[in-house]
């Protein structure tokens, strides 16, 4: 059984992502953006964890420039479960500050953290997965990765090998000790990995303990680990007040380099939920409702409603003015009130080279 009594989820909620510039910006990220749903990315998140926890226990750790717009997406969240982070050093001090807040709820807390910009499709199987790791995390001195069950050979994400498979966990779920990781690998190196059967994608969806990542830092990070010293004892408001001195000494590094790439202790449970990163358009467009040309319409409104003539496969966002295509297909046609951005489908992932242009020109009101 599940010891969900224990359980918290810590909700990972700074992140920019440039890559669906120019509707995701540096004060209004994607996370806040309804992309797939008539919900923000944000929302759809604590609605799926909604179904393993209730609100009182989800912490989200987020930019204190977007602080507000947390609160007013998720109003159900105790105030107090908000931890503004006061500058971005990346994922491993934001996870530990999460562990280190749920702990000062509960010294026996066991922690799923979610990013807050990624998609599920079928919401029961993650349910369960999820509910499993929490069990495992909560049972050994485990470091849980659900590592995703890849669909293709996408070199847009890292990858998990899977070594020795440890057990069978209830209903059929295997738990692996993990053999390595990889960062983004080229197209042909990620065929190779997919045709073994051993590697998975790496979302970045871990679940442990508190104690268990706590010992942790310890090891493998003890400067960081030092630096957080003792804030789980403290109270709501001094946590939050002690975080600006601890995040100005700080270095900058991912939950990856500093902790899991180390441990020897960290197992992977397969996840196979239609998991997806919405990192550029055309995920937008494949995981959007195509009509009958194949078009994605985004933000749709009737007074708005794109003209297409001999147009197909586009993507089309919106933005409450008349866009017109004739001869146009597989497309990124993005409209906000400052730009317009028009893209070829399989150039999305490039997006970003027009954001680091914008920044060598001082251009900052663009960002």
């Amino acid at each position: 059984m599940t010891k969900n009594n224990h359980a918290y989820a810590v909700i990972l909620a700074g992140g920019g992502g440039t890559r669906l510039w120019p509707k995701s910006r540096n004060n209004h990220p994607k996370q806040f953006l309804k992309l797939t749903d008539n919900r923000t990315m944000v929302q759809l998140t604590a609605d799926r964890i909604k179904k393993i926890l209730p609100w009182e226990k989800m912490i989200v750790v987020t930019n204190k420039i977007y602080e507000e717009d947390i609160r007013r997406q998720l109003p159900k969240i105790p105030e107090y479960n908000i931890i503004s982070e006061p500058e971005k050093k990346e994922t491993a001090l934001a996870m530990l500050v999460g562990a280190l807040y749920a702990k000062s709820l509960d010294p026996q807390a066991v922690i799923m953290n979610a990013a807050s910009d990624h998609t599920v499709v079928n919401e029961d199987e993650f349910v369960r997965v999820m509910k499993k790791a929490l069990q495992v995390a909560s049972e050994d001195d485990y470091l849980v990765t659900v590592g995703i069950s890849p669909t293709e050979p996408n070199t847009g994400f890292g990858y998990i090998k899977a070594g020795e498979d440890l057990e069978k966990i209830n209903h059929g779920l295997s738990l692996f000790k993990v053999d390595s990781f990889t960062e983004k690998p080229n197209l042909p190196t990620a065929i190779g990995y997919i045709s073994t059967g051993k590697y998975f994608w790496n979302a970045n969806m871990y679940v442990w303990s508190a104690k268990s990542i706590l010992k942790a830092f310890k090891q493998h990070a003890p400067d960081i680990y030092q630096l957080t010293q003792g804030l789980d004892k403290l109270s709501h408001q001094k946590f939050h007040q002690a975080l600006p001195d601890i995040y100005k000494q700080s270095k900058k590094i991912s939950i990856d380099y500093a902790i899991s790439e180390k441990a020897n202790n960290l197992v992977l449970i397969p996840g196979d939920f239609g998991w997806n990163d919405v990192g550029y358009w055309k995920v937008v467009y494949d995981l959007g409702k195509k009509n009958k040309e194949g078009n994605v319409i985004v933000n749709e409104q009737e007074e708005s409603l794109p003209i297409t003539i001999n147009s197909e496969h586009n993507l089309i966002h919106t933005n409450n003015r008349l866009i017109a295509l004739l001869d146009v297909n597989n497309m990124i046609v993005v409209d906000t009130d400052e730009i317009l951005l028009i893209v070829p489908k399989n150039k999305s992932q490039e997006i970003k080279k027009i954001v680091e242009k914008l920044k060598e020109d001082n251009r900052k009101k663009y960002l």
